[in-house]
């Protein structure tokens, strides 16, 4: 399979933009509220026991979205009720939030790749600030640096990942560095380097890229001062892998990598002081044979349970995380109850699992026993044209800190 090819049949041609235009999305019914104080969104935005999620599409798929969709969550039930869609930002395939929690930032995954920053109102009067070029094609992840100053992107056709300044309101400043993975060379079946994700260390010492094309995770370091990256080191994958997306553990001192290829999940060792990264023995994700695209894991904020997207076979693995990290005990799967999970994330409180399923156009919500690491559905799943991502987050107060 080639992987470029298939991406590129999703995207299309897209118009650009990047003003703002909301428009209200259809009422669902109210779902009785929730009583968890701890993650409630700032006073007067919503009730009580509700908290907000961003919804990512692709907006040039057959019946995907218009833009960023808006949603609620009940912390008790789970049940989600739609809000209006932030129009008008290209492909918004995934999201990542500023520190501050008043920001967030979309890729717009398309030929001429961009990032766009919008910003968030308690009121749902929500703002697109602008948009930057990325420098290369199929920008599909972004995180922004702990300090908040600095955002990160992965451009996956262009196989190379940049950096943008974040202004003091918020807006992205004119793009400060574009790294190319030129060496080493693709995989079997890749047709070139296709960087997948990009995410600062837990220590904030270093800077690592996914690159699914060439089997590798690069480290960089970050001038902060300039947002220029510097090269460290490159850790290989078998070849064929295909890493995807890494999470690390509380204890920062192993991650767990999803290889999407090979169907596999590695443990990886990381060493704060030189920043290497050391890929452990390929493991199973306990889908069986067959293709299962594995996208993306989850580790419980207390380290003792992880969980992995499985988009082929409809799951999400569930495993013990032992040894201080350094070991994943396979547990077992859970159906998703939907199609194609491409991402998935907990609520800022750790007690629900939301899953994006791609081609369903669904998400699905899953309640977490903190005991034994269980996940239970909550009822029905929420409709939500193409769902690429879901973004849980505690809203932001009525102004910027």
């Amino acid at each position: 399979m080639n992987h470029a090819t298939s991406r590129r049949a999703v995207l299309g041609a897209l118009l650009a933009g990047a003003a703002l235009s909301v428009a209200p999305a259809p009422p669902r019914p109210a779902r009785r509220p929730g009583a968890a104080p701890d993650s409630g969104p700032a006073a007067g935005s919503r009730p009580r026991g509700t908290g907000p999620l961003l919804l990512g599409t692709y907006t040039s798929a057959e019946g995907g979205g218009t833009g960023i969709g808006t949603a609620a969550y009940d912390t008790a039930t789970g049940a989600v009720s739609g809000g209006p869609v932030i129009t008008r930002v290209e492909n918004p395939s995934y999201l990542a939030m500023h520190p501050s929690g008043t920001t967030v930032y979309a890729v717009d995954e398309q030929e001429r790749g961009g990032v766009t920053a919008v910003a968030l109102s308690p009121d749902g009067s929500h703002r697109v600030l602008g948009t930057r070029s990325t420098g290369g094609a199929g920008p599909t992840h972004l995180s922004v640096h702990p300090t908040g100053r600095w955002l990160l992107t992965a451009n996956y056709t262009a196989g190379s990942v940049a950096v943008h300044p974040v202004r003091d309101d918020g807006s992205l400043g004119e793009r400060t560095d574009l790294v190319a993975h030129t060496a080493p060379p693709p995989g079997p079946g890749q047709d070139g380097p296709h960087a997948h994700q990009i995410i600062t260390t837990p220590d904030g010492d270093h800077i690592l890229a996914v690159d699914l094309g060439n089997d590798s995770v690069y480290t960089y370091r970050l001038d902060e001062e300039r947002g220029t990256l510097a090269q460290v080191s490159c850790a290989a994958l078998r070849p064929g892998a295909g890493p995807r997306h890494l999470t690390f553990h509380p204890g920062g001192r192993f991650a767990y990598l999803a290889c999407e290829v090979d169907n596999t999940a590695v443990v990886c060792g990381y060493d704060p002081a030189t920043g290497i990264l050391s890929p452990g023995a390929p493991q199973p994700t306990g889908t069986g044979a067959g293709a299962s695209y594995p996208a993306q894991f989850l580790v419980t904020g207390d380290g003792r349970f992880a969980y992995l997207a499985n988009r082929g076979h409809n799951s999400l693995t569930r495993y013990a995380v032992e040894d201080d990290g350094a070991t994943l005990r396979l547990l077992g799967t859970v159906p998703v109850g939907g199609d194609f999970p491409r991402q998935i994330a907990f609520s800022p409180d750790g007690r629900l699992l939301f899953a994006a399923n791609q081609k369903s156009s669904t998400v699905t919500v899953f309640r977490v026993d903190a005991g034994s690491g269980g996940l239970t559905r909550t009822g029905d799943a929420f409709p939500a044209p193409v769902a690429v991502c879901v973004l849980p987050y505690r809203a932001p107060g009525p102004s910027r800190e």
